[in-house]
């Protein structure tokens, strides 16, 4: 009887499992980023006065007192990648799992659908290892957007044009400046290529995101320009001189992307870097 009543137990059991409904991983990712934020609140909610010692060893007196004038950070960078993957959905459950530790604040599909995946104000894990100017931890900064594509073809249509509603909606709202919609391989030269050769940086240059070179460029390069000193003045970190010329071709030249600087892209750099 006592085997017949565990046999009845265990039955009863795996009948359970089998019947119980199962969360789906969108649900499990909702779950977390809740509980993440909850967490986040907390962390700002705390109004405790950092507890600091002398190099005696002795308690610093500090109080509380909290201001009246504050508010949330802002993103003033938009930085734009592709996702270098198979699809959309393989993207979104990347971005759901803890192991690769990669994230971003949109997604746009090939159709044009775009993914919201993280609150504009909170810091994703898409710029790595970067730096621009003199910021180096883009991520804090900046409003990572994520393009389902290969960089191997064209960025469709339905894709490019969700982009540019995207890009004026973030420009308008955080007062972006033009010169700070950027992509992946500028922030990141020999380490990233993306968006890549074929993103449509002239495009975007005339809806006011991003520089582009003049349609006709009337004044060349003089003898003594330094391309280095241009390309820092720019953003790049010259500090590998050969990648930075290679993501600046990629980016503003866009025929080869060789580390070599040639007569007409020098005049393309002339150009370029006299606009920022």
């Amino acid at each position: 009887m006592k085997k017949i009543n565990l046999l009845l137990t265990i039955l009863a059991v795996i009948i359970f499992s089998a019947c119980s409904k199962k969360l789906k991983p969108s649900q499990v990712t909702k779950d977390f980023y809740t509980t993440r934020t909850d967490s986040l609140v907390a962390v700002i909610e705390q109004q405790t006065a950092t507890s600091l010692t002398d190099s005696a060893g002795v308690a610093i007196p500090a109080e509380w007192v909290g201001t009246v004038n504050f508010n949330l950070r802002k993103p003033n960078y938009v930085i734009i990648h592709y996702t270098a993957q198979d699809s959309v959905a393989q993207t979104i459950r990347t971005f759901s799992l803890v192991k690769p530790q990669v994230s971003a604040h949109y997604v746009i599909s090939g159709n044009g659908k775009i993914y919201h995946m993280l609150n504009d104000y909170m810091r994703a894990w898409h710029a790595g290892v970067s730096k621009w100017g003199n910021v180096t931890d883009m991520n804090s900064s900046s409003i990572g957007i994520e393009l389902d594509n290969k960089g191997n073809v064209p960025f469709t249509e339905a894709q490019t044009k969700s982009l540019i509603t995207l890009l004026a909606y973030l420009k308008r709202t955080y007062n972006i400046p033009q010169a700070n919609f950027i992509g992946h391989g500028d922030i990141a030269p020999g380490r990233k290529p993306d968006p890549g050769i074929l993103f449509p940086w002239k495009r975007l240059a005339e809806k006011g995101f991003g520089f582009w070179q003049d349609p006709v460029i009337t004044e060349v390069a003089p003898a003594d320009f330094n391309a280095e000193i241009a390309l820092k003045l720019i953003g790049y970190d010259v500090s590998n001189l050969p990648a930075a010329i290679s993501a600046f071709k990629r980016h503003f030249v866009q025929i080869e992307d060789s580390p070599v600087l040639t007569p007409c892209d020098l005049d393309v750099l002339f150009n370029v870097y006299r606009k920022y």
